[in-house]
């Protein structure tokens, strides 16, 4: 697999909360969720009930995209990075290695994560646009390029 600019996964690794977009019948909906970034894989694990408009529209197309944003209102240093990818439920072993991983970033949540389910968002493209390389300067990842 190739891999992104480091700068990219510097943005992503620093951060802990995505917005991601699901969308069913051409519904969208954005849901903001906490998130492990597994480098490796290339995949974001988060938690989320079954019951939420997000993973009951993502059990019907799990074709998503979602965004980090570095918040200020200086433009020179405005960045941010869009994605997009598949969402499955993790189940076994994975999703046993997802929580630990999980329990190391956010402690506070150990006591809630025994029936969570744990899901995956395998990114495929990112694209991050950093204005401290020049303004609307994007830097590109594709997953099979």
């Amino acid at each position: 697999m190739n891999v992104p600019d480091p700068r990219i996964l510097k943005l992503v690794k620093k951060h802990h909360i995505f917005t991601l977009a699901s969308s069913v019948e051409n519904n969208p909906y954005c849901a903001t969720c906490f998130y492990v970034f597994d480098e490796n894989s290339m995949r974001f694990i988060f938690i989320s009930e079954k019951h939420t408009r997000h993973i009951s529209e993502i059990e019907n197309n799990n074709r998503v995209a979602g965004a980090i944003a570095y918040e200020t209102r200086l433009i020179g240093v405005l960045r941010g990075v869009q994605f997009t990818g598949n969402v499955r439920e993790l189940e076994g072993s994975e999703r046993s290695s997802a929580k630990k991983a999980y329990i190391r970033r956010f402690p506070v949540a150990a006591p809630f994560l025994k029936d969570t389910p744990f899901w995956a968002l395998e990114a495929d493209f990112f694209k991050m646009t950093d204005n401290r390389l020049g303004f609307g300067t994007k830097l590109i990842w594709y997953r099979n390029s």
